[in-house]
């Protein structure tokens, strides 16, 4: 028998939750099939099988957590009854654990036990899980319920044996938590509080309440560290981009049908800038910079529950049609949940545009472990001046958000400079 464990799927994930089982007990398992389908904080993942078998038990449901490296399910050899190998495997651990359990510690129970222990020892196994006044729960419906204020105590359980699980705290999110709010009133048998509830109830019919999922729990998490943690500063600089945009009209009227966008044009000049700054190029630790090798860059994606950064490998060695084929097809998956952990990590800079959205100028929050990440604004039609002459003119912002535990103002300015000329000078960047 082999014990299935949840993998590590993604650098941030400390536990998955089993979003739904794709093989059912008892059935064939082969080397490449798709076990399960697991939530991380980033995506929903595919879970294949490495090795042939049968399915002989799921030991986390549908809807449940588990930390990485806890059994998740039970594989049974090819060709053998999972039932029958369980039940022989539980005999077998019968069998062995008087053996190896030393009688001593067994004959003290019966003295005691004689008067009053059968009955206490027979309740105390259904109430174990209550031990701390709790009902039986999964760890996800607890943390759910410790994060939204409910008691569990207050909550009827849909799971197996009475469990509560995360569609039932769910539930009671959606009904204001009503019967949550019900419980602790007679508990703490105080007349002042029926006085707040009838006012926190009726707030509450103008309020939805949406349970924080993965995604925006794990980037809040993330996000706030590294604004505690990193002293940010910011570079901004205005970019001409008229030349970039005849650029872009040139590049795809030869590419047709493929197109290509300004923030692949921007992508591609940024690693060509971070090769020739290599000191932005970097990760900070407590002992030592790591000036890496690779220029990795992340592409911030909006999608419905939160942002995903998928990462362009080399994008200093990739044309810029082939960024733009690889930025499409990340933020298709990455807007379908099927972003592969590999796809996730490894950037060492990223770019976030919102000119899409007509936003001008904006400051970013540094993505960890990099060190700096560049806002993109909106390209503006704005008058400039041409050889002493007031002209219709195209303008972009960039803002630069720099870690300045790993490098400088000076520094970073350099970089934006170059990164500007590039910008303003395209054909430096294919160059």
């Amino acid at each position: 028998m082999t014990e299935i464990l949840m993998p590590r799927l993604s650098d941030t994930m400390e536990e998955g939750v089993i979003s739904s089982w794709q093989k059912k007990p008892g059935d064939e398992v082969k080397a490449g099939d798709v076990l399960c389908d697991i939530e991380t904080d980033k995506a929903v993942m595919e879970y294949e099988a490495y090795e042939d078998g049968v399915l002989a038990e799921i030991l986390v449901a549908e809807g449940e957590s588990a930390p990485i490296g806890s059994p998740i399910a039970i594989v049974a050899p090819p060709g053998t009854d999972p039932a029958e190998a369980r039940k022989q495997e539980k005999e077998e651990a019968a069998a062995a654990a008087p053996a190896a359990a030393p009688q001593p510690e067994k004959e003290p129970e019966p003295e005691p036990a004689a008067a009053s222990a059968p009955a206490p020892a027979a309740a105390a196994a259904p109430a174990q899980p209550a031990r701390d006044g709790r009902p039986p729960s999964s760890p996800l419906a607890r943390r759910l319920a410790r994060d939204h204020g409910l008691d569990l105590a207050a909550l009827t359980g849909t799971g197996p044996g009475g469990r509560i699980i995360r569609a039932d705290i769910e539930a009671a999110i959606r009904t204001n938590g009503t019967q949550a709010a019900a419980a602790p009133a007679p508990a703490a048998a105080a007349q002042p509080k029926p006085a707040p509830a009838p006012a926190a109830r009726a707030d509450d019919a103008d309020v939805e309440r949406v349970p924080l999922n993965r995604f925006r729990k794990v980037a809040a998490r993330r996000l706030t560290e590294s604004k505690q943690n990193a002293p940010h500063f910011y570079l901004t600089r205005e970019v001409d981009a008229e030349a970039l945009l005849e650029f872009r009209a040139t590049l795809n009227a030869a590419l047709a049908p493929a197109k290509v966008s300004v923030n692949d044009l921007v992508v591609k000049a940024c690693a060509t800038a971070l090769l020739e700054h290599p000191a932005v190029n970097v990760s900070y630790t407590e002992e030592e910079l790591l000036f890496h090798k690779r220029v990795n860059v992340g592409v911030a994606v909006a999608v419905e529950d939160g942002l995903l950064v998928p990462v362009i490998r080399d994008a200093d060695r990739k044309s810029v049609s082939r960024i733009g084929a690889e930025t499409r097809e990340l933020a298709g998956k990455a807007r379908e949940g099927k972003l592969s952990a590999q796809e996730m990590s490894g950037g060492t800079f990223s770019v976030s545009n919102l000119g899409m959205y007509g936003v001008a100028s904006f400051s970013a929050v540094i993505n960890p472990p990099e060190a700096a990440i560049l806002a993109v604004g909106a390209v503006r039609d704005e008058p400039v001046v041409r050889d002493g002459q007031v002209v219709p003119g195209k303008r972009m912002a960039v803002t630069l958000s720099v870690d300045h535990r790993a490098t400088d103002g000076a520094t970073g300015a350099a970089f934006l400079a170059r990164l500007a000329e590039l910008l303003e000078n395209p054909l430096l960047i294919v160059a």
